[in-house]
């Protein structure tokens, strides 16, 4: 059986037995360390914390074998990867975060088709203001990045009968539903899309992948989703286009995030923001718990970790 420190970002006791040759520390990022980092084994990242305060420990966590992220991004770990030794593995949130991100991708979607936003502005002006709209039914809708949360959105989008989705990752592939295009055929696949669903990963490859270039392919009128970080998308460029009206934007995260009161993105016309809560729904605390404790479970008799995503060294 494994021994050593586990640094949990929950509540112990909300996690149920756990493996008895661990023990136990709560942190969730804030105040001091719970106990001394050079004995932590398996540390789990605090949620929705700065990175400056998540990898803060992590130079001194010379024995720590697994960090596991409760996000579906990890972008925020790669620059301590280095710290770790050779044999530590970066595991991310994997399935955890499929549902709740799928949920608001279709929520952001279809609010910003039917006019949602304008009816809210409109409501607290009183002004009945009736048009026709554009509907998701007979659209076509582009998927940017099919692992699990891409799979879980076309999932959710097939009962309001897109006119087709098409499927689009790093490399070509055959998925359940279909074939899965390589981002190289984006320029062919853009200017079809009337719909846009960003849910790649940030990494040197993904960083400002939907530029100018990109969005000039995209036909009049079409929607840009991005539930997936906000540095996929070059701001500057997006506001180009929404500020002249070609495009819309329905964005869960931003660049820079937080996005500062005063920034134009906030009063560009046509662009619904939510602030970064793809995944901070209900269903996150149970499924979290259950992650947790299986990954603990595994890793306390040697069992291989599931989602893991990089490796120290």
């Amino acid at each position: 059986m494994t021994t050593g420190d586990a640094w949990l970002p929950l509540p112990i006791d909300q996690l149920g037995p756990l493996p008895t040759s661990l023990s136990y520390h709560f942190w969730d990022g804030d105040g001091e360390f719970p106990a001394d980092p050079a004995d932590c084994v398996f540390y789990g990242v605090p949620y929705m914390r700065p990175p400056s305060v998540v990898t803060a420990p992590l130079p001194t966590m010379g024995r720590v074998r697994v960090v596991q992220t409760l996000t579906a991004g990890y972008d925020h770990m790669l620059p301590s990867l280095p710290f770790l030794d050779a044999g530590a593995v970066l595991c991310n949130a994997g399935d955890l975060h499929n549902t709740s991100t799928a949920e608001l991708a279709l929520t952001l979607t279809l609010s910003a088709l039917r006019g949602v936003p304008e009816a809210v502005r409109n409501q607290l002006d009183g002004r009945w203001a009736g048009r026709v709209l554009p509907s998701l039914a007979d659209r076509s809708v582009l998927i940017l990045g099919y692992g699990g949360i891409g799979a879980a959105v076309e999932e959710r989008l097939l009962p309001f009968e897109p006119r087709g989705i098409v499927r689009v990752a790093g490399s070509a592939r055959q998925a359940a539903r279909g074939p899965v295009h390589a981002a190289a055929d984006l320029p062919r696949l853009l200017p079809d899309a009337e719909v846009v669903i960003v849910c790649v990963p940030l990494n040197d490859t993904t960083r400002g992948l939907v530029d100018s270039a990109f969005l000039s392919r995209m036909g009049r009128g079409a929607l840009l989703v991005n539930v997936a970080r906000g540095a996929v998308v070059d701001t500057d460029a997006l506001l180009t286009e929404t500020l002249s009206g070609r495009l819309l934007a329905a964005l869960d995260v931003t660049d820079p995030e937080p996005l500062p009161a005063d920034h134009p993105l906030w009063r560009s016309p046509g662009v619904l923001i939510t602030p970064h809560v793809g995944g901070a729904s209900s269903a996150f605390l149970p499924r979290a718990v259950r992650m947790l404790h299986g990954q603990l479970s595994r890793f306390a008799v040697g069992e291989p970790l599931r989602s893991v995503v990089a490796t120290g060294g």
